[in-house]
């Protein structure tokens, strides 16, 4: 039978990454191939992208957490291990593969998996009867994002939180830092090499509303 460019890659050195099974990365390459401006990178996240990420974050007194851009779901799972059993995660991507997959995958009831714009997070939050979310967590690309949409997705993501809420994100590159600068009273700022491709990591805490 025949297989594509992605399923080969996947099946290869990068197969037994991560303990990431070929299915992972699989999807993760066609839907980076279908819309790379969208999809952050073609590899799912690292283990050790994932623990620098998350470890400086108290999950377990969280109610309502949203994530941008869940792709393949590692982030998905891993905050699903951390937060209480009464919490909800609203997982918000474009790509209906992916939350497909995600769906099938993750049989867990806390999970709200949606296809959809990040832009709209609180209509969709509203659709569900979540008011304000604890923190944000996006992967999404920033950096290939227009600058007024970038500023919409910001200000959109500042109103969906709750006072003391935060935004978490793993960028390849800087773009979302000015934006959380302005729209956050502290930024705190990482990276981590032990990721393909390395990433920028921010916290940002305390929304201003404007």
């Amino acid at each position: 039978m025949a297989t594509s460019f992605e399923d080969r890659v996947a099946r290869g050195a990068w197969g037994a990454a991560e303990g990431r099974g070929p299915e992972y990365l699989a999807l993760a390459f066609r839907e980076f191939f279908r819309n790379p401006m969208a999809v952050g990178s073609a590899f799912p996240a690292s283990r050790y992208l994932v623990e620098r990420m998350l470890s400086p974050i108290a999950w377990g007194r969280m109610d309502c957490v949203v994530e941008y851009g869940p792709g393949t779901g590692i982030f998905t799972r891993a905050l699903l291990d951390r937060l209480p059993g009464h919490a909800r995660l609203l997982a918000i991507d474009t790509s209906a593969g992916f939350i497909d997959h995600l769906r099938e995958a993750t049989p867990d009831r806390r999970l709200i998996a949606v296809a959809g714009s990040a832009d709209a997070v609180r209509a969709i939050m509203a659709d569900h009867g979540l008011d304000e979310a604890d923190c944000i967590l996006s992967g999404l690309p920033f950096s290939t994002l227009a600058p007024d949409r970038a500023e919409r997705l910001m200000e959109a993501s500042a109103r969906a939180l709750a006072p003391d809420g935060r935004f978490l994100a793993y960028q390849m590159r800087k773009a979302v830092q000015p934006l959380l600068e302005r729209r956050f009273e502290t930024v705190e700022t990482g990276f981590e090499w032990r990721n393909v491709p390395p990433c920028h990591l921010y916290w940002a805490a305390r929304p201003f509303r404007g």
